[in-house]
């Protein structure tokens, strides 16, 4: 049996994914649909009982992991997989900083990898990773998926962490990029260097280069980037079109966590003076800059 904590888009499509091998419970503050896990076993439960479980999964916001974390009974016994992708916008700590301060750190893993939470819900393929610094721990969790979601272990737990939250501030440009209809050339040029700048981000600290060219790095940052399905894309199309970013979220009505990400990140990149252009440029545009004059002053960039 396996618990999952988060009854959003992203942690209802993980308990579903996971139903297809073994029995879920699902903790939600929210009241689910009696009947959406009537095909499998999936029983909605309290935090106590969810937690009493030796594998649980995460699927909290980044503004909510701490104080979620600080109510959850201790279990000495259970692993958990964070599935939960962002930076910490007021301490600048990365999921598994937050985490260590309340579980045993060699019992933490991150879920990573190009994964949209409907097609999952729908049992289309895909390819995830899940790093953890004990390769226990991830193999733990990666038995438990079915056979249409393909699952990678690896141990470059920050790296994975870091390609997770640094490619939802790249989504958004990605966005304005297509909002502001600029054409392909541009838009590989834009993905092509956020890349280069989220794997420089990560050298800092002593993130692996393969993990920014796999699954968690250009194949997130790809998928993300360029479709309607991505809360963060769509947050940088309604810049394009001119709205004000609060009118974008709440037509939205889910968390997009690349504008508070994008704020870390910059305010982590100007401590430890990392380049970090195009991370700058949307934090403006998230400001109120004009998202034309951000396009000019990254072309103005000699990188």
């Amino acid at each position: 049996m396996v618990s999952v904590c988060g009854g959003g888009a992203w942690g209802s499509a993980l308990a579903f994914a996971l139903a297809h091998k073994q029995e879920v419970q699902i903790f939600s503050r929210r009241k689910l649909d009696s009947a959406w896990g009537a095909p499998f076993a999936i029983r909605q439960v309290g935090l106590e009982e969810a937690c009493a479980q030796d594998l649980v999964v995460v699927a909290i916001s980044v503004a909510y992991l701490r104080d979620f974390l600080a109510t959850i009974p201790r279990n000495p016994n259970a692993r958990y997989l964070f599935a939960s992708k962002g930076i910490e916008e007021e301490s600048g700590a990365f999921v598994h900083q937050i985490a260590a301060e309340f579980v045993d750190s060699s019992k933490i893993c991150a879920l990573s990898g190009p994964s949209f939470a409907k097609e999952v819900r729908q049992c289309l393929p895909c390819a995830i990773a899940i790093h953890a610094q004990d390769p226990l721990t991830a193999q733990s969790f990666s038995t438990l998926f079915p056979a249409f979601m393909k699952t990678y272990v690896g141990d470059d737990l920050v790296g994975a962490e870091i390609a997770g939250a640094y490619k939802n501030v790249i989504a958004i440009a990605g966005g304005i990029s297509d909002g502001l209809m600029l054409g392909n050339n541009a838009k590989a040029a834009l993905l092509a260097r956020g890349l280069v700048e989220m794997e420089r981000f990560g050298q800092v600290f002593g993130a692996k280069t393969e993990t920014f060219l796999g699954l968690s790095g250009s194949g997130d940052l790809f998928l993300t980037a360029g479709s309607t399905l991505s809360r963060n894309y769509r947050v940088g199309l309604g810049l394009a079109q001119g709205r004000a970013l609060q009118s974008v979220l709440e037509e939205i009505g889910e968390v997009a966590e690349g504008v508070r990400t994008a704020r870390a990140i910059h305010t982590i990149a100007t401590r430890k003076n990392i380049y970090t252009p195009i991370v700058n440029e949307v934090v403006q545009i998230l400001d109120g800059k004009a998202c034309k004059e951000g396009i000019l002053a990254l072309m103005a960039q000699r990188d």
